[in-house]
């Protein structure tokens, strides 16, 4: 199926109908095949790319920078020390400067605003890398893993997000989810759930793409038949102590266990993650949880994401491949 993205920008899943991102997975899946039997045609010669970054990444970043190289084109990272955007020059008029200089403008940080304003004026693609509302080229390469290991049509797949649903992971795999016609479920406490008007929307959209969505607060309700159980960090170490203790306390009901793997009924049910994650004391953040509060696990057992039902690492490498459709799709 071919679909025109050329020149557009990529801020959120809305930005794109069903078909587009059906357009932006099978693109993946043929650059992955190609990459691996060395015949890559790399359509990005000439192309320079603006990478921004005021929030750091490690498979963001890597991904697209591999991606681009891999295309032919070239990169230049900008971090938060890296530019006078916001600072000494306005949003507005770094946008149009680097429009000027770069066929494409990577944005990662914190306001849905930034990266909207700076598609506004740049007058090239825009492409959100992370904001606090969205993150769409990860929910890609996890649409693009689902395909890979649920050995069914997408619209044939369930999965179930558990733990705080309200910011960009939650909201973006409802969007991706929904527009996909997947069975979407949602599984956090009251009061860390999508926001309704994105509920809303999501089940007006699941009447055209025959998705189905449930959210739920009974995590044992709401993994029962899932082909992939997802959750992400529950807090960042930036929140005062006393979000952490509130925070965990909500959402130790939701953390992704053995038996709660086995609770979906499924022996093939797979897990996800975006990553970083919280699953032994190997990181400065567990080791200050496990002082605090006595837990060597946060989101999901080791045992879980050590197992083979763990897909979180062809995850992290699709990252690269979605990308490398995005650039190649709007740029090429």
């Amino acid at each position: 199926m071919s679909f025109n993205l050329r020149n557009r920008s990529l801020l959120t899943l809305k930005d794109f109908p069903p078909r587009g991102i059906r357009f932006l997975l099978d693109l993946a899946a043929e650059l992955k095949r190609s990459k691996f039997a060395g015949n890559e045609h790399p359509r990005l010669k000439g192309k320079n790319i603006a990478l921004i970054f005021e929030k750091a990444s490690t498979r963001t970043r890597c991904a697209f920078e591999v991606a681009v190289h891999d295309q032919g084109g070239h990169v230049t990272y900008i971090d938060s020390t890296g530019s006078q955007m916001g600072h000494k020059e306005s949003l507005k008029d770094t946008a149009r400067v680097l429009g000027r200089l770069y066929d494409g403008i990577e944005y990662r940080g914190f306001h849905q605003t930034v990266v909207e304003e700076l598609a506004r004026f740049s007058s090239v693609p825009v492409w959100n890398g992370l904001t606090d509302e969205s993150h769409p080229t990860q929910v890609l390469a996890d649409l693009l893993t689902m395909e890979e290991f649920g050995e069914k049509p997408l619209h044939e797949l369930s999965f179930c997000y558990l733990g705080d649903a309200r910011f960009n992971m939650g909201c973006s795999l409802l969007i991706g989810g929904t527009q996909m016609g997947m069975d979407v479920r949602i599984a956090a406490p009251a009061g860390l759930q999508p926001p309704e008007e994105l509920v809303a929307q999501m089940r007006e959209l699941a009447l055209t793409t025959g998705a189905r969505i449930s959210i739920e607060t009974d995590p044992l309700v709401a993994v029962a038949g899932a082909d992939f159980l997802y959750t992400d960090v529950w807090v960042s170490m930036g929140e005062p102590e006393d979000a952490w203790k509130a925070r965990i306390e909500q959402l130790l009901p939701y953390q992704v266990t053995a038996s709660l793997m086995r609770a979906t009924g499924k022996a093939r049910t797979r897990f996800m993650h975006c990553l970083p994650a919280f699953h032994n004391l190997d990181t400065e953040v567990g080791r200050q949880v496990h002082e605090r509060y006595g837990l060597t696990e946060i989101e999901v057992s080791d045992e879980v994401f050590e197992s083979d039902a763990s897909v979180v690492f062809t995850q992290a490498e699709n990252r690269m491949h979605t990308i490398k459709a995005v650039l190649v799709a709007t740029l090429a």
